[in-house]
């Protein structure tokens, strides 16, 4: 008999939305805290540049929602924007409260600058804000006897009855067995997709869980042609998805080739600080075109001294692969980064579902259309974090628990077929890459489309027949939201942002979201 939990809250994710949102919650409210890895890790990790806020004198909210709705494209949503921005402070601050220490100048925020941004007001932990968040904020949750983490448990389905949701099926790693974990109020906090694509700057987790369990329960899923690529990636056979900060170019790094030829000037007066699809398709024509692997980044001229101080982890993680950045420049590609569309909420976090919350980079707020503007991440997970649990504070009930009958698999058997896991796995990332990556047309994206259908027939084929592993879970997921993304981008007939469609090269007048 499979273990049954009965929780307050359930959230599905522990980076920084997540993590958050528990400690928001009431501490009277009993809360399950799902980690699909290891507690830490997760994109929110590896998030380098900082997080963005108007904290300087000469800088203020109408500059941030401007520069905001800018980066979007004309597809974000005014109001969300604008409840962002104005919670920045206090989602700085809130942070601070939980332990984190920002870089600091003469008492004064070391405010940096990224792409999109017209004042600097990137706050950062020299270039590892993200971990300390982590680590801070999973210090903090620690001390809460109401919160219960749950490590190495991936979820399956969430738990629907009546278009109202009681918690999800989860997978025990350790056990290998399934659980229900049943709640009043359920939480995404899964973080985004982005390992759909062949190279990307995100750990093993993206792989679209939250996304794709919240379509198969019937939630709309918004935007999802808006995947974007940040502009550098180390290259280097042995330097698994290393971002390279955007911050580099937001302190005057410049983008060159092999002969040291630059040619950002040539695609956008703002050069490196154009924002991040500008700049990665920039990146991507000069490799196409000249048949090149990378292209170089080159902060050198700062000094050594100067970069060890604002760039440390850069500058380590390229020394241990031979780099010495105070001396070379760095060889870089696009990849795969952020996942900009995602799950309809409100500013509360609420989906269409009943009692199902989406927060963080699985969810789509509004905030950042068809382009998220750095550092806007970190922030949109803080400030809805904080409404979303709000929200629940405010109303949730002591109403009994809905009995759901246990997970089955009596009519399943061990794999012996794991290769086709592997085979289909790699397929579907090479799909994407290929045909719905950086730069698209009409007749790649009906390919992908097609073939999709195929492995979507052959992987519910091989759900049915085997016992669950969360290999095949998130294989599961994959195509899932793979094939949302193909079809939000067919539904598309423009180039926006960070969608571009060679068979539709211009923007059309007509602002619209894409909703699957």
């Amino acid at each position: 008999m499979s273990k049954q939990h009965q929780f307050d809250v359930l959230i599905i994710g522990t980076g920084s939305a997540g993590l958050m949102s528990a400690l928001q919650l009431s501490k009277n409210l009993s809360i399950a805290l799902i980690a699909k890895d290891q507690l830490l890790e997760g994109s929110s990790f590896y998030a380098q540049g900082g997080i963005s806020a108007v904290l300087d004198a000469h800088d203020n909210f109408d500059a941030h929602v401007a520069d905001t709705l800018s980066a979007a494209c004309g597809l974000a949503d005014k109001k969300a924007v604008s409840f962002m921005v104005e919670n920045a402070p206090a989602a700085i601050a809130s942070l601070e409260e939980s332990g984190v220490n920002f870089t600091r100048s003469n008492q004064d925020y070391h405010l940096t600058t990224e792409g999109g941004h017209t004042h600097r007001r990137v706050a950062h932990v020299a270039d590892k804000t993200g971990q300390s968040i982590q680590v801070n904020l999973l210090d903090n949750v620690k001390q809460y006897e109401n919160i219960t983490l749950f490590e190495e448990y991936i979820a399956i389905d969430l738990l629907i009855q009546k278009n109202q949701c009681h918690g999800a099926y989860i997978l025990n790693k350790h056990t290998h067995q399934v659980e229900s974990f049943v709640a009043h109020k359920t939480i995404l906090a899964t973080g985004g997709a982005s390992k759909i694509y062949r190279y990307t700057s995100n750990p093993d987790t993206s792989t679209g869980d939250g996304i794709a369990m919240a379509k198969r329960a019937g939630c709309n899923i918004v935007n999802m042609e808006f995947a974007q690529f940040h502009p550098t990636c180390l290259y280097h056979p042995h330097a698994k998805s290393f971002l390279i900060s955007e911050a580099i170019r937001g302190e005057g790094g410049q983008l060159h080739l092999e002969n040291g030829e630059k040619f950002m000037h040539k695609y956008d007066g703002r050069g490196e600080l154009a924002p991040r699809d500008i700049v990665a398709r920039a990146i991507d024509s000069e490799m196409k075109s000249g048949g090149f692997d990378c292209v170089y980044l080159d902060i050198s001229f700062k000094g050594k001294d100067w970069i060890k101080k604002h760039f440390p982890t850069i500058y380590a993680k390229c020394k241990d692969f031979g780099i010495d950045i105070s001396k070379q420049s760095i060889p870089v590609v696009p990849a795969a980064h952020y996942t900009c569309g995602g799950i309809n909420t409100d500013l509360n976090g609420k989906t269409d579902l009943t009692n199902l919350y989406a927060i963080g980079e699985v969810a789509h707020t509004g905030v950042h259309g068809a382009n998220r503007m750095a550092s806007n991440s970190l922030l949109e997970c803080i400030v809805f974090a904080k409404s979303c649990a709000r929200d629940i504070n405010h109303q949730i009930s002591n109403s009994n628990y809905i009995e759901f009958e246990p997970w089955d698999a009596s009519r399943v058997e061990p794999s012996k077929e794991k290769v086709v896991i592997t085979h289909l796995w790699d397929e579907v990332r090479s799909i994407m890459w290929n045909f719905v990556g950086i730069v698209r047309s009409d007749r790649r994206l009906n390919y992908a489309n097609h073939r999709l259908e195929q492995i979507e027939t052959e992987v519910n084929e091989y759900y049915s027949l085997y016992l669950i592993s969360s290999d095949l879970i998130e294989l599961r997921n994959l195509v899932k939201t793979a094939q949302i993304i193909i079809q939000s981008a067919l539904f598309r007939d423009e180039s926006r942002g960070l969608h571009f469609n060679e068979d539709h090269p211009s923007q059309s007048k007509n602002t619209k979201n894409t909703i699957i």
